[in-house]
Order: structure tokens, then sequence, then C-alpha cells
């Protein structure tokens, strides 16, 4: 990751909390950052993060991907980089799409009518036996 990119993140990141245990000492943000981006870029599940690379445990990064999504980084990083694209004169607005699904519709569409009954009368119930049958058991 770059410094650029690790400037614009780092302030937007909590505060962590004091330790309640004595352990291992805290994983530094960025280093979680980058497991966190290795893991959702490979698509390899969390358990499978490589010790090796230096991003701490699978369970920690994705632990601090968690917090950082209830703190609303994620949310908060998407305005500052809309921001900085947009200063730039960056953003491409002829590929963007919308639908339903983020924004709700401003009309509705028209009503639905009713559909139409087939039959003339009610169909005869096929479901249930009067209980004479019902109650006949083959199994004595």
């Amino acid at each position: 990751m770059s410094d650029e990119l690790w400037s614009l993140i780092e302030p937007l990141l909590p505060e962590p909390g004091p330790k309640l245990v004595a352990g291992r000492p805290r994983v530094p943000d960025r280093q979680a950052l980058c497991g966190i981006l290795f893991v959702l870029h490979t698509g390899i599940q969390w358990e499978y993060l490589p010790q090796e690379l230096g991003f701490g445990s699978g369970m920690t990064c994705w632990r601090r991907l968690a917090a950082w999504n209830e703190a609303g980084v994620w949310d908060q990083l998407h305005l500052v980089l809309l921001k900085r694209l947009r200063s730039a004169k960056q953003l491409d607005w002829s590929r963007a799409v919308i639908d339903s699904s983020h924004v709700r519709a401003a009309r509705r569409g028209p009503k639905a009518v009713p559909a139409r009954s087939t039959a003339h009368g009610r169909a005869a119930n096929t479901t249930s036996l009067s209980m004479a049958r019902a109650s006949r058991s083959l199994c004595r």
C-alpha cells in the first residue's frame, strides 16, 4: 500500500481500546489492512492467511475489518476518495449505474390489477378425506 493511500486511511481509523490482558503486541493497523486487502483480493479464507506475510493472523485481520466496518471507516473512506477524484476532475459519470437496490424510486409504477378467476365457483377440496377413510390403517 502506498504511503499516499495510507495517509488518507490512517486518520479515519478508530483509536484502539486498552488491552484487557497481557499478551502479544497489537498488530499495526497498516499491516492488518494489508492482510485484509490480501484476503479480499485473492479470495482465500481468513484462516489460511499466511503468517509469513507479516499481516497477523486471519482472525486478527477479520476482527479489525469488522471493527472498522462498525466504526464506519469504509463509508468515510469512500467519501474522501470521491471528494479527491471530484476535485481532480477524474470522475467519469458516463459509466455510473444506479438501481433501486441503492436508491429508492421516486414514483411508483402502475397498480397491478387483481388476476381474474378462471373458474365459475369454488373448486373441490382435494387435500382432505373423510375421517372414516383417513383413519383406516392397513397395519393392525
